[in-house]
């Protein structure tokens, strides 16, 4: 299963994280398809790409609980 979800970068007890779209059974930090925003949450810092992150949805892609209430702030859904 497809799932939009975040991986986790940043410097130790400094995490930025990118919303990415990824395979279900890849690890959290490894291989993902497709880059489609980041969120900083020191600074609250939130961008998404609503095109690529509607149409990923429409394609079947499933986001996790913490992407979808960053979709829902970013008003994409």
């Amino acid at each position: 299963m497809v799932k939009i979800r975040l991986t986790r970068t940043g410097a130790k007890k400094a995490p930025c994280y990118r919303v990415v779209v990824a395979d279900s059974r890849y690890p959290r930090d490894g291989r993902f398809i497709e880059e489609i925003g980041y969120f900083n949450p020191r600074s609250d810092e939130l961008k998404i790409d609503a095109e690529k992150a509607q149409t990923w949805i429409k394609n079947g892609a499933q986001p996790t609980d913490t992407v979808r209430g960053l979709l829902k702030k970013a008003g994409v859904l």
